[in-house]
């Protein structure tokens, strides 16, 4: 007997990241001959984990402070039943990928939580736990984890089978129906003894439609003619192997609902999202710079949003119009304009809403009170055979919704405050971090790295300092190191004169900037820094003597997978060489900086 390799995949998700990753496992599912199931945790009546006994592979992602998503609420309530006895899920195998960010308190919590919970009542892991950081990227840990389910799945299916077919086995030796008796007769249930010699398969007389038998009078006709019909065929063709194609499944839903306005979806309150004003949008690069970056501000005086330097704000966009052209037109609903339609993907593939994008706030409330900036590049992907040349989706946006209001950098408007009703719209939501601001004590010092927009959170720490300063003009406060990097001085060094008054008015320590594609100065300086890791290196002694002498936190902003890990690579070396230890060692003293919540990231992928 052969066991099904069928496994259920159950997700809880509060943003789409857990949604999305549970549904690239189903999506890989039949490429390593597998047949996945998928539910949202949240969909109670579409599975059953108290009965399950396929194997299970949960995914959760962690929200709030270190709480479960909205979408698992209800299940973590049924597991933490204190009725529930120890051995109710011994029947369970299971795998679990948490999600969360380090950045954050209490990190992947919320599937630590189911996790610890199943194990209490006796089910038993078939693979490792995966707890993937956002903070870093996701994918440092999701990919590797999801590579290596498919051999674990492979493992626990040749065990279940192993034990199904002992069973089989043993239920085929004690309810076989028939057993030979003595005389080499079989005899069935009933004890009705048939001799098998007696008994001989009709033959069909295609050309008479006859059935011949036996001419043994004790056996009845085993056998009627055959005559081909919509419902059976006869030789030759009921003994040719036919491959008849079936007709595909559906997997598409449109839904339409009316209604009274056409324009843009509004989120609901619920959502916490509030519509603001776009008071000013600024080009901060030369035009001949590689990549385009703009300012935004926001105006929430209106809003009574509070916010601190470090935090940032959810951004909602919409699909491009072109697109939803596009949709409408092969769906064959370019007359439903004024509809709303709602496009779901059978077989549990519910179309995940657009998700927001984060920006982190680049300005202080002390600085500009009742107004928060933000600064992002204008993505720009290169045409290829599958799409034309084209922009990001929410920075295309962005850039073309403010493209009435944007002005060049170092050049005034003609009217500096326009009508609130003239000015661009946005929906947005402030996202709060826990551990990613100053330090609670003015006298620590901090080293920033943060190159291209990744300066955007520090820019707000030091109009924060600035004023703090100025306030408390005898307190005493620490060191602040900035290491900034980008490609030409002279065409995308941002915020280059706001940094320049930080550094001469004091508020900003040491300014360590590098030029990644400017030529050597005339003087042919060998080994010109090239990135901020490379400065990095050259102050090693500084750096060293801020995080391990002076107790000081190292923030670090901007792209996670090159830049981030250079930089956690040149972090290593540095601890290293100060303290003469291996890079085990010096692991260990960069893990317990990121523990003290000295060692700090907003980075992205």
């Amino acid at each position: 007997m052969r066991f099904a390799a069928r496994f259920l995949i159950l997700y809880g998700s509060q943003r789409g990241q857990a949604q999305s990753i549970a549904e690239e496992i189903c999506q890989q599912a039949a490429e390593h001959g597998f047949t996945a199931d998928i539910s949202c945790l949240s969909n109670q009546h579409k599975y059953n984990v108290d009965r399950e006994i396929r194997p299970v592979v949960f995914v959760v992602s962690t929200t709030g402070d270190g709480d479960p998503p909205d979408t698992a609420h209800k299940f973590v309530r049924k597991i933490k039943n204190k009725s529930l006895v120890h051995d109710h899920f011994s029947h369970l195998r299971y795998a679990l990928l948490a999600l969360g960010d380090t950045n954050y308190a209490n990190f992947c919590n919320g599937g630590k939580t189911i996790d610890s919970r199943l194990q209490q009542l006796g089910a038993k892991h078939f693979y490792a736990t995966g707890h993937a950081d956002d903070g870093t990227g996701l994918e440092v840990v999701v990919d590797p984890w999801i590579e290596g389910l498919w051999d674990a799945l492979k493992k626990i299916f040749s065990s279940m089978s192993s034990s199904n077919q002992q069973s089989a086995d043993l239920s085929d030796c004690t309810q076989d129906n028939y057993h030979k008796n003595a005389s080499g007769q079989e005899k069935n249930k009933s004890g009705l003894e048939v001799d098998l010699q007696l008994l001989k398969l009709s033959e069909v007389d295609s050309q008479k439609g006859k059935t011949i038998t036996s001419d043994s009078s004790d056996v009845e006709t085993l056998s009627t003619a055959l005559v081909a019909s919509l419902k059976q065929s006869v030789p030759p063709l009921s003994e040719s192997v036919l491959n008849v194609p079936a007709l595909p499944a559906s997997y598409l839903e449109v839904c339409l609902e009316q209604v009274s306005t056409e324009g843009e979806t509004v989120p609901s309150d619920k959502d916490g999202y509030r519509e603001v004003s776009i008071s000013k949008a600024v080009q901060l690069t030369q035009d001949d710079a590689v990549k385009n970056a703009i300012l935004l501000e926001l105006d929430i005086s209106e809003q009574s949003i509070a916010y601190q330097p470090g935090d940032a704000f959810d951004i909602l966009c919409p699909n491009r119009a072109s697109e939803v052209e596009e949709l409408l037109l092969r769906l064959d609903l370019q007359t439903q304009k004024n509809c709303a339609v709602q496009v779901n993907l059978l077989k549990n593939k519910h179309l995940p809403k657009l998700q927001p994008r984060a920006y982190s706030a680049a300005s202080s409330s002390l600085q500009h009170p009742g107004k928060v900036h933000f600064v992002f590049n204008v993505v720009e992907f290169p045409a290829c055979p599958e799409h034309p040349a084209r922009t990001g989706l929410c920075t295309g946006w962005l850039a073309d919704h403010v493209s009435s209001i944007l002005r060049p950098l170092g050049t005034v408007p003609a009217s500096e405050h326009l009508g609130t009703s003239s000015q661009p719209k946005v929906h947005v939501r402030p996202r709060p971090s826990s551990t990613f601001h100053l330090p609670a004590d003015p006298s620590i010092p901090v080293v920033m790295v943060g190159p291209g927009t990744g300066v955007a959170p520090f820019i707000g720490f030091l109009q924060q300092r600035e004023k703090e300063r100025e306030a408390n003009q005898e307190a005493t406060f620490g060191e602040t190191w900035l290491f900034f990097g980008c490609r030409h001085k002279d065409k995308d060094f941002l915020f280059r004169y706001e940094l320049e008054r930080f550094e001469h008015n004091g508020t900003l320590s040491h300014l360590i900037v590098c030029f990644s594609r400017d030529e050597p100065d005339a003087a042919g300086t060998v080994n010109t820094p090239t990135y901020v890791q490379h400065n990095l290196r050259l102050h090693a002694k500084n750096v060293a003597s801020i995080l391990l002498k002076n107790k000081g936190s190292l923030y670090v902003c901007g792209d996670a997978k090159n830049m981030a890990k250079d930089v956690n690579d040149t972090l290593l070396e540095i601890i290293g060489n100060e303290l003469q230890i291996d890079k085990l060692d010096a692991m260990k003293i960069v893990a317990g900086l990121r523990e003290e919540k000295r060692y700090l990231q907003d980075i992205w992928s």
